[in-house]
């Protein structure tokens, strides 16, 4: 029989696909610890490497990714590593018998390594080096160290396993890059392969970082090694729904991207976060029409969860303003300038800035001006875009409101607490910040720091109840603050949701709770927003229609193929295909953009602008003649094409 190694010289070989997600899909609650189910429900891990191996996978990686003692010790069994470790390899072993390869995972520490000292480095290097003993122990084909971020962590985990290997099995090891194919310290998809290759690795590549797109474009540098590449994306970008993560990207996508990567190079392709058996087998076949290899034969086809609404069942069911103590709301017209402009029936405009990267916040507030100059209402900031390293949300807005451009601020339930939330509240009011947009936010999981925890005490319509409390005087616990917040509270919804009858639910349980603006995603099918739009009539709320201008026909094809909430039709992706990359492609964009605006704006309050790549001059280009500018456009759009 062929080595692992062996069979990769003679043809591609087909991962499997996530092992979390189908557990959670089969009543495995988020909070478990997956690990030890190898040994209380072997049944029920074994059951999902069967389902892959049927599918078509040929490597099956074990359910070790966090059997590591200082990951164990979160859940009290730092004690079982062996006893996790063994009972994952058999498993696999059952499940694939003499088809395939059987690939111990190693995840990272759990232990965050940003800036790390000697015995930061020590106790990460042995707990990962005594699963990495464990694993090969146990008899696996090869290990895989993966979807590290840290790149001092990701030296670590290699040299361990390396280590523990002893020159028996090789070491896979697997990046996890942001959408710009760089690690959490910069380093390019291309030089962290450089470095795998030199700490000792056989096989390099990516795994994680979103879906089959990024993917593509971070392994095809590291090619250039020579050694065997590994390509492991997620289905797309996750989204809550429930109880639950969902992730978009069908298993038709991911076949053609898969044919793209074997006929690239790459040897190993499989799915990541969200993928099921049916994108193996999708990928399965893309290898069949590249060819089997020589060393096994490839078998035929075959959310976090959200507490919110249930923290806000202990406090009075009463409406706050008939509670004891409650002042009296100030009305919509007179919280902020944005709400008077909505109450007067002036069509507003607002463009999302972000937060930077980073300390220099130079680049936003002069796009912040510029965009009032255009004729922008207000500017829209974030929460922790992407789950990156950026300040927050709330020291921008008050920076930017310092030179006389008015903010929404956007508070997401992810990163706290409900006391947190109470307290960051207060705070914003306090600095002069009237306008907020409250969503649930997306998992930290998407981000630089996979092993972040998402808070979720409140939900978007939690803390839709909190804020409505607090426009009233009056505290979670029902106690009167002594006078009112003056908030304006917007929300967000998805024309273009999965659920749509769910979507339309939550948002009469968000009006309900006190939202009086409603902010879309970006749509891009008329026949869809203008549906949307009519059901959502008899709720009374002004609604900012969500425009993104696409910026290439690579862009629209990842919105509508990885992106939750996002449709967009085969005639605008078409119209994007033939319009090309570059300035014609970004025109062709905005002429998009204005469409669909001048079809609703006779429906709606405003437009909500999300230009692409930060390339602001887009944006007003989109609302050019829809608003008054203070200069000519020309003038304030002072950018490159």
């Amino acid at each position: 029989m062929a080595t692992f190694l062996e069979a990769l010289a003679g043809g591609p070989l087909v991962v499997d696909g996530a092992m979390g997600s189908q557990l959670f899909e089969r009543g495995v609650l988020y909070n478990a610890c997956l690990e030890e189910l190898n040994l209380t429900r072997p049944e029920l891990i074994r059951k999902v490497h069967e389902d892959y191996v049927r599918a078509g996978a040929n490597v099956i990686e074990t359910n070790t990714f966090g059997a590591n003692a200082m990951r164990l010790e979160k859940h009290g069994v730092s004690s079982k590593v062996a006893l996790l470790n063994e009972a994952g390899v058999r498993l696999a072993r059952e499940a694939v018998g003499v088809k395939g390869f059987v690939v111990g995972a190693i995840g990272p520490s759990g232990y965050f390594l940003g800036e790390a000292s000697p015995d930061d480095i020590t106790k990460v290097r042995s707990a990962l080096g005594e699963q990495a003993r464990a694993l090969v122990g146990a008899g696996v084909d090869a290990l895989v160290v993966e979807t590290f971020r840290q790149t001092n962590e990701l030296r670590v985990a290699i040299e361990a396993a390396v280590a523990a290997a002893g020159g028996e099995v090789p070491v896979i090891a697997s990046a996890s890059v942001d959408e710009h194919n760089r690690m959490s310290d910069g380093k390019s998809s291309a030089e962290i392969a450089r470095l795998m290759k030199e700490w000792g690795a056989s096989v390099v590549g990516v795994n994680c970082s979103d879906g089959p797109m990024n993917v593509l474009e971070a392994v095809q540098p590291m090619l250039e090694t020579g050694l065997p590449v590994w390509a492991v994306p997620n289905a797309g970008l996750p989204r809550r729904v429930d109880d639950r993560l969902v992730y978009v990207s069908t298993a038709e996508y991911f076949g053609v991207y898969a044919r793209r990567m074997y006929k690239l190079g790459v040897k190993l392709v499989g799915g990541c976060c969200g993928t099921t058996p049916d994108h193996v087998k999708r990928i399965a076949a893309a290898a069949r029409m590249i060819g089997s290899s020589d060393g096994k034969s490839t078998p035929p086809d075959a959310e976090t969860p959200s507490r919110g609404s249930d923290t806000f069942q202990a406090w009075s069911a009463d409406p706050p303003e008939a509670l004891p103590g409650a002042a009296k709301a100030v009305p919509f017209a007179e919280r902020s300038s944005l709400a008077g402009k909505i109450a007067r029936g002036k069509f507003v405009v607002s463009v999302e800035v972000n937060p930077p990267v980073g300390l220099n916040l130079e680049k936003s507030l002069a796009a912040a001006k510029m965009l009032k100059r255009g004729g922008v209402d207000v500017v829209n900031i974030a929460d922790g875009a992407r789950a990156q390293a950026r300040m927050g949300n709330l020291a921008m807005a008050v920076r930017v409101q310092e030179h006389g451009v008015e903010t929404i601020l956007h508070v997401c339930g992810r990163d706290r607490n409900l006391l947190a939330t109470l307290a960051h509240l207060l705070a914003a009011h306090e600095l002069g910040v009237r306008n907020v947009v409250i969503i649930t936010g997306d998992p930290p999981k998407m981000g630089d720091f996979p092993d972040a925890s998402a808070v979720y005490d409140l939900d978007s319509i939690g803390i839709l109840k909190l804020a409505t409390r607090l426009n009233h005087g009056i505290d979670p616990g029902g106690k009167p603050l002594g006078s009112g917040t003056r908030f304006v509270l917007a929300t967000g919804a998805e024309p273009a949701a999965l659920n749509y009858e769910r979507e339309l639910t939550r948002l009469r349980q968000k009006k309900d709770a006190g939202a009086e603006i409603v902010m879309t995603q970006p749509v891009y099918d008329p026949a869809v927003l203008e549906k949307f739009l009519t059901d959502i009539e008899p709720l009374g709320l002004p609604v900012l229609v969500g425009l993104l201008p696409l910026a290439s026909y690579r862009n629209a094809e990842f919105l509508h193929n990885e992106v939750p909430g996002m449709q967009v039709p085969d005639s605008v992706r078409e119209r994007m295909r033939l319009a090309g990359s570059g300035p014609e492609g970004r025109k062709e964009g905005v002429k998009i953009a204005r469409e669909m605006l001048a079809a609703v704006r006779h429906r709606v309050a405003g437009a909500y602008v999300m230009p692409p790549f930060e390339r602001f001059d887009l944006a007003l280009e989109v609302i050019d003649g829809f608003v008054e500018t203070d200069v000519p456009a020309d003038i304030a759009v002072g950018q490159e094409a």
